[in-house]
């Protein structure tokens, strides 16, 4: 269903049934890491005309891990934390799960 990139891809998915007896699939609910389990491996300056996903792919390899720097950020809105150059943003170095 996700990409193996995805912020949701070891999420389970499970199914709904309606009244109708139409079954649903979704995934379950995708929680923030706990603050203490997040360690980061450095800091990249925002430069003009960077966009969240191109940080992604310099630091972390990958564009679409642009969810992992939003999490070590713990913002909602991924998008807006390339907005201000000159802020600096922290890129995530290991992930202990829970």
């Amino acid at each position: 269903m996700f990409d193996s990139s995805s912020r949701y891809a070891g999420l389970e998915t499970v199914q709904y049934v309606r009244s109708d007896g139409t079954e649903v699939s979704y995934k379950r609910r995708r929680f923030l890491p706990i603050p203490s389990t997040r360690l980061a491996a450095g800091e990249i300056t925002v430069q003009q005309g960077d966009r969240i996903d191109l940080i992604a792919a310099r630091t972390l390899g990958d564009p679409r891990l642009f969810w992992k720097i939003a999490d070590l950020e713990t913002t909602r809105d991924p998008f807006s934390l390339a907005s201000t150059t000159g802020s600096r943003l922290k890129w995530p170095a290991v992930w202990v799960t829970q």
